[in-house]
Parts: structure tokens; C-alpha cells; sequence
């Protein structure tokens, strides 16, 4: 049962009521979500989702605009079989639940992923967008993958590595104003500190007001006080992959 005094910090949210457009396929090991923009490209962008998993509606809904904005875009199944996060479960065991869901240790299917893409699709250019959980792997494969090009970090950031400011590809970091699992004073820390050690360029945007996870899980149309929020942090993350892909 969840603590209610305590409630996950990765709310659900707004589950949209949303089939997709792309298909899914195997990719090695790992089941994926793949769509296809309606010309050919060798422009290709991997999301990585969050707690929620890789069936979330929400993060099929942004794969697919990531499509409709002319990416091969490819949602894989980073949990590899194992169980997503529900509603059911209790925040408390969060951090046990996540030991065997490592988002720094997203290599293997990265890797894979990136064959298919070379190999599948006649994809050249690679960026990567992640969501809370995949906004820390995306952060961590920013610190390791020189051929991926850009990156979108949404609320997830890696707080325990002393090289965490090293990025090698240009990266955009989206955080919530009114975010408890992630404080602005550890924003406020790492933009110092990429300002100071990082000469690869990123880009920090806090959005005030807003919660943890409410670019792809709050309805815009369900929330109009909040929806110039979630279109303006929708079009930065367009405009930053169009900049650098």
C-alpha cells in the first residue's frame, strides 16, 4: 500500500488515454517503441522513461512528437522485463526497488540500441531525451557517450559522482520549481558548477511553479494554468535536439 503522508515523489500524474503511433519491436535483448517520422532521416533521438516504464501513454505521446519533428525515435525497455513502478507500491521501498534498476547502468541496452539505429534505420545522428529516471541515465550518458550529440535531462540529475560536470555533448537540463525531490539548491549547484567546470555547452532552465514530472505528466488540456509551462518546456527541448542534430 503507498504512504499517503509520504507519497512517491514520481506521482503518476495525468495518465493519458493514448495508443501511439509506432510499433514495437525486439532490439537484442530489450523489447523497444519505435516511430518513424513521415520522411526519411538519419536523425535519431533514444527517450528513456521514467519510473512509470516504457508502456507510460505519456512517454509514447512524446516519442511520437519527437517523431512528428522529423527523429527515428526508439523508447526501449530499459527495466528489461522487470517491473515499472505503480501506484501500488510503497515510496518507501523506492530506493531498495531502484537498486536493481540502475540508471547508470543503462550501457548494454544503449549500446544495443545504437546498433539497431546504425544498422535498422540509416541513423547518423543520436540524441537522447529522459524523464525523471531517464533524466538521470541521460545525464550519466552524458558523461560517457561522445557519439550521442545532444541531450535533454528532465528533472533527473546525478548527485553522488565527483565527474559529474564533465558532459561531452551538449546538454539541456529542465527542472521544476516546486520540485521536493529535487531541491533548487541542488539545481542551483549544478548550474554553478557546470558554469565553472564544463566547457561543453548546457543550458539549465528551471520551471517555477511547476512539479516533478509535469512536462509529460500533467494534460496540458487538463491543466490550462499550467499548460504555457508545458509547451514552452516541450519547445526548448525541440529547439535544443534542432541546434545540435
Amino acid at each position: 500500500m503507498s504512504n499517503e503522508a509520504k507519497p512517491c515523489p514520481c506521482d503518476i500524474g495525468d495518465r493519458m488515454e493514448y495508443g501511439g503511433l509506432g510499433q514495437e519491436v525486439q532490439i537484442e535483448h530489450l523489447r523497444a517503441y519505435v516511430v518513424k517520422p513521415s520522411a526519411p532521416s538519419d536523425k535519431a533521438v533514444i527517450v528513456i522513461h521514467d519510473i512509470y516504464g516504457w508502456e507510460l501513454p505519456n512517454t509514447r505521446y512524446m516519442a511520437d512528437m519527437l517523431a512528428d519533428s522529423g527523429y527515428i525515435t526508439v523508447l526501449p525497455d530499459f527495466f528489461v522485463g522487470k517491473e515499472p513502478w505503480t501506484q501500488s507500491h510503497d515510496w518507501a521501498i523506492l530506493e531498495e526497488w531502484l537498486k536493481e534498476r540502475s540508471p547508470t547502468n543503462t550501457s548494454k541496452e544503449v549500446d544495443a540500441v545504437l546498433r539497431f539505429l546504425k544498422e535498422q534505420c540509416g541513423a547518423r545522428r543520436f540524441g537522447v531525451v529522459g524523464f525523471c529516471w531517464g533524466g538521470i541515465a541521460t545525464h550519466y550518458l552524458s558523461l560517457n557517450y561522445a557519439e550521442i550529440k545532444v541531450g535533454v535531462s528532465l528533472y533527473g540529475i546525478i548527485r553522488d559522482r565527483e565527474d559529474r560536470y564533465g558532459l561531452k555533448f551538449p546538454t539541456l537540463f529542465i527542472f521544476a520549481g516546486n520540485d521536493f525531490y529535487i531541491p533548487l539548491d541542488q539545481v542551483n549547484v549544478l548550474e554553478a558548477r557546470l558554469k565553472e567546470k564544463c566547457t561543453t555547452d548546457h543550458h539549465v532552465k528551471i520551471f517555477p511553479g511547476q512539479t516533478h514530472g509535469f512536462v509529460h505528466r500533467k494534460n496540458e488540456d487538463m491543466n490550462p494554468e499550467d499548460k504555457p509551462s508545458i509547451l514552452e518546456a516541450r519547445a526548448d527541448l525541440l529547439n535544443w535536439l534542432k541546434k545540435y542534430i
